[in-house]
């Protein structure tokens, strides 16, 4: 969230930074809607210090004066309320600005290669998709996620429902082992202030899964990534600068409707509405963010390294990033089927977007000061198997087990 100072300070230059994202900044509406809340505001404050004056009065017609202003003041706070809504509408949602060196474009057409590491395989053989490999013995069996939950779900069997936990078992013991996360098994419900909190609401309400309670006015959701819980772990705190950095790790099922990709990635793991994802966090100093950054995309990469996994990172487009990022950078895995990269992690620098929505401040010599936040996926572990599956595949459909990952498959070199 922006700061509404700065907004007025610079309504030109935040403007223009807006319309790099893709966003049309109206200087004009939200000129007139601030001007006349402070207007209301300034009214409302001077009716009170009126009161306060007449207060200190015994008079009986000052008393009547007094009532006659407090319901003058209730009115106008009634009017000021609504007019700050409106202020709080166009400022929600308004995505964070890009840094000087993310390159300038509309989508991901203006994306950026930064590398690619690992060496393609060159199979002998007709290559066979996921979904192909999958339906040996009915390992990956759509059919009766269809019969239990409709489109856009999947049931795992046997090895396949193994291989899916060990790599989320091996992940986790590589980020709290060698990166040293600290690991958080957090709830999979959040209210609407963390869903905010994170940049979730208001803007993209039409993708969340919404629960609903009985006998509550709070409204509650499922975490479309374990990101909203473990950042908000910081919400409304003031935390001493002592304990920066803070580094969380959590594998979580992630909910998502994805309105608006109809008809995109039908067939397969690719886009499911329940997925698992191993997400990192980190809580840093903010002129941390970008050191940050760059280590938080070495453990995801360190990952796809380990599995021998061909990559590559793109450095994303101010059209491309997130609602809340400042900086993205995209590791895409070789998917040998589609003969392509396809997305597997988005790692983040938020700086002090975030922690403005939540509240979330440290103590500094300057005094308290908003936190840096970051997000990564460390690794999205449908589309990992996906791609661990077919870049590992045998022309007899069997497929063979990283080293790495022996130990966690019950010592099987092949599935």
């Amino acid at each position: 969230m922006h700061n509404i100072k700065d907004l007025r300070k610079n309504l030109e230059t935040f403007q223009k930074k807006l319309m790099e994202r893709n966003i049309n900044f109206n200087i004009e509406d939200f000129t007139k809607k601030d001007a006349l809340n402070r207007e209301l505001i300034s009214k409302k404050e001077s009716l009170e210090q009126e009161k306060k004056s007449l207060s200190k009065s015994k008079d009986k017609i000052n008393f009547e004066k007094s009532k006659k202003i407090s319901d003058e003041i209730e009115i106008l706070s009634k009017k000021q309320s609504d007019s700050q809504s409106e202020i709080n509408k166009i400022i929600h949602a308004l995505p964070n600005i890009a840094l000087d060196d993310v390159p300038i474009g509309k989508d991901e057409k203006s994306n950026k290669l930064i590398k690619q590491e690992g060496s393609i395989k060159k199979f002998s053989f007709k290559i066979k998709s996921h979904v192909e490999l999958g339906s040996k013995n009915n390992n990956i069996d759509f059919e009766s996620s269809i019969k239990l939950s409709g489109s856009r779900f999947v049931v795992l069997k046997e090895n396949y429902a193994l291989l899916e936990r060990a790599l989320i078992n091996f992940m986790l013991d590589t980020h709290v082992n060698e990166f040293k996360y600290t690991e958080i098994s957090p709830p999979l419900i959040v209210n609407e202030e963390v869903m905010f909190g994170t940049g979730q609401l208001p803007k993209f309400e039409e993708d969340q899964f919404e629960i609903k309670f009985e006998n509550t006015d709070q409204r509650k959701f499922l975490i479309p990534t374990a990101e909203v819980v473990l950042t908000n772990l910081v919400r409304k705190s003031n935390i001493d600068k002592k304990q920066l950095p803070k580094r969380f790790v959590a594998s979580t099922p992630c909910f998502r409707k994805e309105a608006g990709s109809y008809g995109k990635d039908t067939k397969g793991m690719i886009r499911q509405h329940q997925f698992y994802k191993v997400e990192l966090v980190s809580v840093v100093e903010p002129d941390k963010c970008i050191e940050e950054l760059n280590r938080m995309l070495n453990c995801a990469e360190k990952i796809l390294e380990k599995l021998e996994i061909p990559y590559q990172v793109m450095l994303l487009s101010s059209g491309d990033m997130g609602f809340s990022a400042e900086k993205t950078y995209d590791i895409e895995a070789w998917i040998p089927s589609e003969n392509k990269y396809r997305e597997i992690s988005s790692c983040s620098s938020c700086g002090v977007f975030q922690s403005r929505r939540m509240g979330a401040k440290f103590k500094s010599e300057k005094g308290s000061e908003f936190l840096g936040t970051l997000n990564g996926s460390g690794l999205a572990v449908g589309r990992l198997m996906i791609a661990l599956l077919e870049n590992n595949q045998n022309e007899d459909g069997s497929v063979n087990i990283p080293l790495v990952l022996r130990k966690y498959m019950n010592n099987q070199d092949k599935i």
